[in-house]
């Protein structure tokens, strides 16, 4: 055992040399920490303002659609307001914007009826910390500009929509206070545009054709479809609202009853007499697991791969006749398997502790998902579970890349094998999802008894509280295929570490590892 920790030591001082595994210790975090904060810097930094021209010839529809644009702004506004709260206020018995935060649905009616903006932040401003920056107001992410100069409003839309696309390609730009800008969307309104309504009950005869009045929306982006379905929501609540008062309904009191609901709760009866409702916090305790199966197939997939370019470059150095002169084939798999396992713990420690410390910082700084998911972390079992799994999974799967790299003299020929075990291995990726969703059901059930996914299906099931004999005889099933997948690989390590030539297909893998020693 000495002769396996000195391979082991070995194994681990080489692979800490190397520029990829200090380069895979720190870019893993880095790459958490950006996929967190890039697209939040991106919606707040980088979206571009959206220039669009509006064309109402029905002269009612467009203070409408203005109205719903700066109903949304003021939705952005409060949000923006929050954020800045949590961050720069400091704490106290009576939490700032508290007003907002019990408004519920009607939020932004509550925020513009006290005064908006103004009237918050000087409400605020007696508990702001005394080196808090100013208040930066989010700006409009769309804003209406005038039709450019020459071009008619009263003119046919199918003449308006020639006009203007040279500046919806970007071939012209239209003028705005702040200069020229290029011109993202058109929304031509014709102005009879009732004769299109299609109302229920109609015969199909009676529908609208394709050539019946419209409105017309043109843009060449499509990914954004936040203006579109504005101005979509926007026009059919008001030509509902016209509805209601043609057949003499009052509309005030059909928005009053379409805003009369049953609350409803969402309780689990797992949890505690008296904390039986399901907060966000649940929801993350569900979803976490998926993240730490898709951190577990990553270190396990990664550190293997490690293992067998390792393995095959030493075979094909010779390097390998050198150690067997001093040590058993038995002592040095062995050794490889605990320094290659050291290396796997070394980068899981840093990933799992740049989680922590990604989590804590955000959740002390303007995150409030931060601090849930801290939470969730911190009080469940998933930490534990994963260590587990991780060591299991990765001595199984290590097992078989020290069999395959015995045999095989190249990385090339080593890739069909690598091609088999990468696709066995994507069925955990592919499941990831489904099974938070139905932890208990069929499918995750069988796939939790398949050793080779059980890792990666249990883990994914470690906040849905299994059945004691899953998490038990998928335990013990795990180290029992552990424990034969490393003798059954040690048979071919010992046959296959000084073999050269071509490598032997499978089906002669598999016998070298039944066949009893001679």
């Amino acid at each position: 055992m000495r002769y396996a920790l000195l391979v082991a030591w070995r194994e681990y001082a080489e692979s800490a040399k190397a520029k990829g595994f200090w380069l895979s210790l720190f870019l893993t975090p880095c790459i958490l920490f950006l996929s967190v904060q890039v697209p939040v810097l991106l919606e707040q930094k980088a979206t571009p303002v959206r220039y669009f021209v509006l064309v109402d010839q029905t002269a009612s529809l467009a203070p409408v659609i203005e109205a719903r644009l700066v109903h949304a702004h003021q939705r952005q506004m409060i949000d923006a307001l929050k954020d800045y709260a949590r961050k720069y206020s400091v704490p106290s018995p009576a939490p700032p914007l508290s007003e907002l935060a019990n408004a519920g649905e009607h939020v932004v009616e509550v925020f513009v009826a006290k005064g908006g903006k103004d009237f918050f932040l000087a409400q605020l401003r007696p508990q702001l910390k005394t080196n808090a920056p100013a208040f930066q107001e989010p700006r409009m992410n769309f804003q209406q500009v005038s039709l450019p100069v020459g071009i008619s409003p009263e003119a046919g839309l199918d003449d308006l929509a020639e006009a203007l696309k040279p500046f919806l390609r970007g071939e012209k730009q239209v003028l705005s206070p702040s200069g020229p800008v290029g011109l993202s969307a058109a929304i031509l309104i014709p102005r009879d545009l009732t004769n299109g309504i299609v109302r229920p009950g109609a015969r199909a005869a009676a529908l609208p054709l394709s050539g019946a009045p419209r409105i017309q929306y043109w843009s060449v982006d499509a990914s954004d479809p936040r203006l579109r379905e504005t101005v979509e929501s926007a026009v059919n609540g008001e030509i509902r609202r016209r509805e209601y008062q043609a057949r003499g309904m009052d509309g005030a009191a059909i928005r009053q009853v379409e805003q009369t609901y049953a609350p409803l709760s969402a309780l689990n009866p797992k949890k505690e007499k008296g904390k039986e409702a399901v907060g966000v916090e649940d929801m993350i305790r569900q979803w976490a697991p998926s993240g730490f199966v898709y951190l577990l197939w990553l270190a396990i997939f990664v550190i293997i791969q490690m293992l067998l370019n390792n393995t095959i470059e030493e075979k094909s150095n010779r390097i390998i006749e050198v150690l067997l002169s001093s040590v058993t084939p038995g002592e040095l798999m062995m050794g490889k398997l605990l320094g290659i396992a050291a290396i796997g713990l070394t980068m899981i420690g840093v990933w799992v502790l740049s989680l922590f410390v990604i989590l804590g910082w955000k959740s002390g700084d303007a995150s409030q998902l931060a601090s849930q998911v801290l939470v969730v972390v911190k009080t469940s079992n998933l930490v534990p579970w994963f260590a587990i799994y991780f060591l299991f999974g990765y001595v199984m799967y290590a097992a078989f890349i020290l069999a395959l790299g015995s045999v095989c003299n190249t990385i090339k020929e080593a890739q069909s094998y690598m091609g088999l075990l990468t696709m066995i291995m994507m069925i955990p990726i592919l499941t990831m999802t489904f099974i938070p969703k139905d932890p208990n059901g069929p499918l995750a059930r069988i796939l939790s008894w398949i050793p080779l996914y059980t890792p990666f299906i249990m883990m994914n099931r470690a906040s849905a509280d299994p059945p004691l004999v899953d998490l038990v005889g998928t335990l013990i099933l795990l180290l029992a295929t552990t424990v034969l997948a490393l003798w059954m690989c040690g048979k071919v390590f010992r046959r296959g570490i000084l073999r050269t030539g071509q490598p032997p297909k499978l089906l002669e893998l598999l016998r070298w590892a039944v066949r009893k020693d001679r």
